[in-house]
Formats: C-alpha cells, sequence, structure tokens
C-alpha cells in the first residue's frame, strides 16, 4: 500500500517533535510536510527547531523546510500540535481549505458538531462529521482530548456498565505537560503545583462528552458528575491519576478488575497500527502503576491502572497512568487518523 502524505502544524514543538518520532516508521503515513510559526519559516528543521527527544530526528524530516502555517502547499492530512492562542484560526482556516485536521489543540474540542475522540471509546462519534459538513468546509476537524482526560476516561468507559454516578479525580502531571521550558526548575523541584489553568474545567466537561451518547446528529453527554483537582509534579512523563467511582449499583471488585483487563474497541477490532492489543491493564502489584515503571507500556499508548479498593465516600477507588505526550497528545491523534482511514474517512 503506498503511503498517505501527512503534514504536522506546529512541527517544532515538544508534541510536534512526538509527531514526527511517531510516524518514522508509520506504515500508512509519511510526514512531507512541516508547518509552524513565522520565525521557523524557510528554515531546514534541524535549524528551525532543537531535537529534545531521545530517538534520533528521521533523516528524512530533517531534510524538509518548515513552511508557514497556512493552507494549500500542505498534504490533505494534517495533524495539530499548535499552541491553543493560535489553533483555532489556522485550523479553521486548512479546514475551509478542504484540509483533514486530526487536532491535539483545545479550541474544537466542546464544538457541538467536532468528534472529540478516543477510538476504542467513543468511534460513533466520527458521525459527527456529517453534521460538520454544514458548516461549509471542504475539509474537517477532528480532536483528541486533553492529556489527563484520556487517562481518565479510558479508566472509566469499561465501568459505564455498572452505571457511573459520580467520579472525584486528583491528577498527578508530569511537566512534558507542559510543554518546553515548561516549569522553571526552581518551581518544580522538591515541589507540587496544585494549579494548571483550564485543566479541572477540561477534564469535568470533555470527559462528560466522550462517554457520552451519538444520537440524532448529536452527542448527549453522559449524566456522571465528576469533580477534579490537578496538580503538576517532578515527573518527566506520566500522568497519575487518583480516582474515586461511585455507581448506581455498585459491582463487585473482581468485576470491576475483569471490566478493565476485558476493555477493547474499535482499533482492536480493526488491528490498527498504533492501537494496544489491551488499552487498559490492571496491576496486582500494590505499589503499581508508576511512572518510571509502567509509562512506556506498549509504546506509551496503554492506560495502566492499580490499586483498586473500597472508598469510603463513593464505592471504589483507584490510581490509573497514561503517557501524556504519546496516548495523551500525539499517539492519540494519529490513532484517530488510522481509524478514520479504516472507516473510509479520508
Amino acid at each position: 500500500m503506498s503511503q498517505i502524505e501527512v503534514g504536522i502544524l506546529g512541527a517544532t514543538g515538544m508534541v510536534g517533535q512526538q509527531f514526527i518520532a511517531l510516524l518514522a516508521n508509520h506504515p500508512w503515513f509519511k510526514v512531507t510536510w512541516l508547518g509552524a510559526s513565522q520565525r521557523s519559516e524557510g528554515k531546514a528543521y534541524p535549524d528551525a527547531a532543537a531535537w529534545r527527544l531521545p530517538v534520533a530526528l528521521p533523516d528524512d524530516v530533517a531534510r524538509l523546510t518548515v513552511n508557514a502555517a497556512l493552507p494549500g502547499g500542505a498534504p490533505r492530512l494534517v495533524f495539530s500540535g499548535l499552541d491553543s492562542s493560535v489553533a483555532g484560526e489556522i485550523e479553521g482556516a486548512f479546514a475551509q481549505a478542504g484540509h483533514f485536521i486530526i487536532s491535539n489543540s483545545k479550541n474544537y474540542r466542546m464544538e457541538a458538531d467536532v468528534p472529540l475522540l478516543i477510538p476504542e471509546v467513543n468511534a460513533d462519534h466520527l458521525a459527527l462529521l456529517d453534521v460538520q459538513a454544514s458548516r461549509g468546509w471542504k475539509g474537517r476537524i477532528v480532536t483528541n482530548p486533553n492529556c489527563s482526560t484520556i487517562v481518565l476516561s479510558m479508566a472509566l468507559a469499561p465501568l459505564r456498565p455498572f452505571g457511573l454516578k459520580s467520579v472525584m479525580i486528583t491528577t498527578l502531571q508530569a511537566i512534558s505537560g507542559a510543554g518546553y521550558p515548561g516549569v522553571a526548575s526552581w518551581d518544580i523541584l522538591g515541589n507540587v503545583i496544585p494549579f494548571i489553568d483550564g485543566e479541572e474545567q477540561k477534564i469535568e466537561t470533555e470527559t462528560r462528552k466522550i462517554l457520552g451518547c451519538y444520537r440524532e446528529k448529536r452527542v448527549e453527554p453522559h449524566p456522571v458528575t465528576v469533580s477534579a483537582s490537578t496538580t503538576r509534579v517532578a515527573v518527566q512523563d506520566g500522568h497519575t491519576e487518583s480516582i474515586s467511582v461511585g455507581f448506581e449499583h455498585r459491582p463487585s471488585a473482581e468485576a470491576v478488575i475483569d471490566a478493565f483487563n476485558g476493555f477493547a474497541g474499535r482499533p482492536q477490532e480493526l488491528g490498527l497500527p498504533s492501537a494496544p492489543v489491551q488499552p487498559v491493564v490492571y496491576l496486582t502489584a500494590p505499589n503499581r502503576p508508576q511512572p518510571a515503571l509502567d509509562v512506556d507500556r506498549d509504546g506509551g499508548m496503554t492506560v495502566t491502572v492499580g490499586r483498586l479498593r473500597p472508598c469510603s465516600l463513593f464505592d471504589y477507588k483507584f490510581i490509573a497512568l497514561g503517557h501524556n505526550t504519546i496516548r495523551g497528545a500525539a499517539g492519540a491523534a494519529i490513532l484517530n487518523a488510522e481509524l478514520m482511514h479504516r472507516e473510509g474517512l479520508l
């Protein structure tokens, strides 16, 4: 099969670099176009970006010149790692011009006609693309959720059959989630920062849309109530979440663990290249999951769960962990594109 040419918006940033790394040997997609800010325009990629990942910059990408973030010359399929301060206008212009934008930015996530997609959880929400046609765009926009929301939603999705009623979550989020240079070392070393701007609202609203049902050309949000507190901790990669859940009908602990381990979705049915065989894995050791030990499971695309135990306020509490720049960002967007391709939507 001939490879599909793809572009990357925000190619010089941390999410853009993760896109480049994950697409380096992709069987379906090949990076042929890079877009970034005016200060990078016209430069060879190595001159425009300081490569900060522990894998080598692919030779074919190193030979590319960075373009202005303008539609027209880019391939039809474009991944976006743009900062939200500029993403809305740029992504909209690309969609208007006929590009399919797979976005990691927040700007369009909560739009009623834009899928907020986790392929294992709500693949049917891609039907919103037909609704999106009413905008008059020649292209389309699909978004992936906030990095912490993805971890939470993947941990909650297996539990929907038990009647999710209420969720309380406290996050311990890695510094890579703040981009580069991110949080100053004087602020984060030996410290916990109990505030991440806008993060709690994203978790509380995005989760309900993701877990909701698609009916009559719209998504009905899940009725679950979510209360979130977010913190930044001195961990390089991996968002850890302490989660308490209440159900309409309390299941046994064994049923909850079986639901975690038995969870799968459309990517597993289709055998998509980036999809882990088991997207949620329950670990029985009492001190797991840990970012240092578990964040890279299945290339960073698996959410690990552990420490399920009774909760005196809700029904159960547990710990979840996911790789914030892979499953929570670039890897999530790539899996979205893989699903769209296999479903004939690109």
